[in-house]
């Protein structure tokens, strides 16, 4: 079995939601968790864009539709973050679609919203 695609990298992500998670807990908006992440990110000097925006092209054309990305760390993980009662297909499906149009290999979803734990996953393209 061979080695996970920025298995380091990912860890280093996951650590910063965990204390994230630690402090706040579940119940805040998604806003609060995306400043607190970016305070984490910046204290373990991990690079990252916020709120980067991402465009779609069909077949050579730009369309006018844009999406937003939560996190692009270290110019080759995307970090989506959500405050839901748990994640679904939907989510996975926004994240996997954001991979596509930007070209990036990994993805990590992150739900802070769920009572017991922090939820995440990572997903590859």
């Amino acid at each position: 079995m061979g080695e996970l695609l920025y298995r380091d990298e990912v860890f280093e992500i996951i650590g910063c939601a965990i204390e994230v998670h630690r402090v706040l807990g579940s119940g805040f908006l998604e806003a609060v968790y995306q400043e607190a992440l970016e305070y984490e990110l910046r204290r373990k000097e991990i690079p990252f864009t916020s709120n980067k925006t991402l465009v779609v092209i069909y077949k050579g054309v730009r369309l006018r539709k844009e999406y937003i990305a939560d996190f692009v760390c270290r110019d080759k993980i995307l970090l989506e973050i959500k405050a839901l009662d748990g994640i679904s297909g939907r989510e996975d499906a926004q994240l996997i679609n954001y991979l596509k149009i930007t070209n990036l290999r990994i993805g990590l979803l992150i739900n802070f919203g769920s009572i017991r734990k922090l939820e995440w996953k990572r997903l590859i393209v």
